[in-house]
């Protein structure tokens, strides 16, 4: 447990004291030195989040939702300044969404900063700084219950089906990007991730690293290992002809840019859009989309909830039990269109 006393002092290490720690992007200078980047004292909320961000590092926690937490935490901190926990009651907590609104933000967004500073209390009660929660009394923002659309199975088989248009740079590696998240159910994040040492051809499986580093074995099909094969000449020559060689440690990246690097997250959505457009989907349609559709689609045809949970690497099955709504309203749509009695 850290050195952290009830007026937020936090004593850092000698070491990570002189080079000063570096965590997402944000330069954590520790309590009581001064530098030439930080010429005022630093709060007591600005010190408690460093170390926050730091511990769900070492949880393992997604960079985006450190990035996430990061960024709202240090609104939350600017916002209540130099106030001390006792200070901060559940009707400054009110205020600091209502400073929210105000600045424009979203239902969502207001949410997420809450759902943040819920769990940064949660963080310092279990290290002894707090004995209160003040933002588990301040109701979460009633959101829209909205359900994704996602296309139906015969629009994905149309999709997948044809040719890759004119516009796919690369079509045998976007459609392998196509199949993998269509096929598969995984997050974009997931997919960018994958390295070659991660497929096995004889098990038709790919180890996949998801939320916290969590790793599971998703398998692909026909359509799937049709496109791989495809795909890894025409990486081979690419490769090839750019001399490209990977020297950093691990296994290489299975999809690649025109520059021989691993994609990126932002890349695979523009290209998924683009593409999807271009066959005739919905412009709403994102990597995130096709995952939905492989939950939708395998419960429409049976699927047991669990194996689906495991599929998809959801913690909770609450989670996957949203797919079950997608499906009821499919269900019901094809009642009113075919029953007799329904008309």
């Amino acid at each position: 447990m850290r050195n952290i006393t009830r007026e937020g002092k936090v004593n850092r290490v000698a070491e990570n004291v002189m080079r000063g720690a570096q965590l997402n992007g944000r330069t954590i200078v520790p309590h009581g030195f001064a530098t030439t980047m930080t010429k005022q004292r630093r709060t007591m909320i600005e010190l408690a989040t460093d170390d926050f961000l730091r511990h769900l590092q070492e949880r393992n926690a997604s960079a985006h939702t450190i990035k996430a937490y990061s960024g709202d935490l240090d609104t939350f901190s600017g916002y209540m300044g130099p106030r001390d926990w006792k200070k901060i009651d559940h009707v400054a907590v009110r205020g600091f969404l209502s400073h929210l609104y105000d600045k424009g933000l979203s239902k969502t967004s207001v949410a997420r900063s809450l759902a943040a500073v819920r769990s940064l209390y949660r963080w310092l009660a279990q290290e002894g700084v707090v004995e209160q929660n003040p933002a588990k009394l301040v109701s979460t923002p009633r959101l829209p219950k909205k359900l994704p659309r996602v296309p139906t199975i015969e629009e994905m088989n149309t999709m997948l089906d044809g040719k890759m248009p004119e516009i796919a740079s690369f079509p045998e590696r976007d459609r392998l990007m196509f199949e993998l998240l269509y096929g598969c159910g995984i997050r974009n994040s997931e997919l960018v991730g994958i390295n070659l040492d991660d497929i096995s051809l004889s098990n038709e499986a790919i180890l996949i690293r998801g939320k916290g580093k969590k790793e599971r074995f998703v398998p692909f099909g026909g359509s799937a290992a049709t496109a791989l094969s495809a795909y890894l000449p025409w990486r081979q020559h690419l490769l090839h002809s750019l001399k490209k060689t990977f020297l950093t440690k691990g296994s290489p990246p299975l999809l690649v840019n025109q520059r021989g690097g691993r994609l990126t997250t932002r890349s695979v959505g523009r290209i998924i859009k683009r593409i999807a457009v271009a066959k005739g989907l919905s412009p709403e349609v994102h990597p995130h989309t096709l995952r939905h559709a492989f939950g939708t689609h395998m419960l429409e045809e049976g699927a047991d909830l669990r194996a689906i949970q495991e599929l998809l690497g959801h913690e909770r099955l609450a989670t996957t039990q949203r797919y079950t709504q997608l499906s009821v309203k499919h269900m019901m749509n094809v009642y009113d269109q075919t029953h007799p009695r329904a008309k």
